[in-house]
């Protein structure tokens, strides 16, 4: 089984600046989409629960550019499980470009994410869903492995992260 969630994405003219790399902020939006399709697939449940009072904030992210990627490159942006406390969740991303078979670090990212509850205007901190920590304790990053050490076990009281929400309400 591999130690990480893979979204695959080739990249669009539109996700390019005029000298034909990729935008920055694009980087981002792939977190975002890839903590998207993990939902899906993985928690509908808490999908669910985003429709109600359920609330994901994006507390910090952070890209670090490796190389540079073009239109028609092909990614696989791989998510992993980094922190998980009471109330929050921090990833790790790794973007691949794969091309001819071969794997090349492109970027690699962070996010932290809080869980709340509440109305807008006065939302407060609430537990990471467990359907959410089931789904996730599977992609755990483990001791020495690729993208760091977990600060508290996975299946601990919650979970930490980095950057966008995992669905767009942070």
């Amino acid at each position: 089984m591999k130690e990480y969630y893979e979204y695959r994405h080739v990249v669009g003219f539109e996700e390019t600046n005029l000298v034909g790399n990729v935008y920055y902020v694009n980087y981002l939006r792939w977190q975002g989409r890839c903590r998207e399709m993990f939902l899906q697939q993985h928690a509908p449940d808490v999908i669910v629960d985003l429709q109600g009072d359920l609330k994901l904030f994006t507390l910090k992210v952070d890209c670090e550019f490796l190389s540079e990627i073009t239109a028609f490159d092909e990614l696989s942006i791989r998510m992993r499980l980094v922190d998980l406390t009471q109330t929050q969740i921090e990833f790790a991303f790794d973007y691949v470009r794969v091309r001819e078979g071969l794997e090349d670090l492109v970027a690699r990212g962070r996010q932290r994410v809080a869980c709340m509850r509440g109305p807008n205007a006065s939302t407060v901190p609430t537990q990471v869903p467990e359907p959410l920590r089931r789904a996730l304790s599977r992609y755990s990053v483990r001791a020495g492995g690729p993208g760091g050490s977990p600060r508290s076990p996975v299946g601990a009281a919650g979970y930490a992260g980095t950057a966008p929400a995992l669905a767009g309400k942070g």
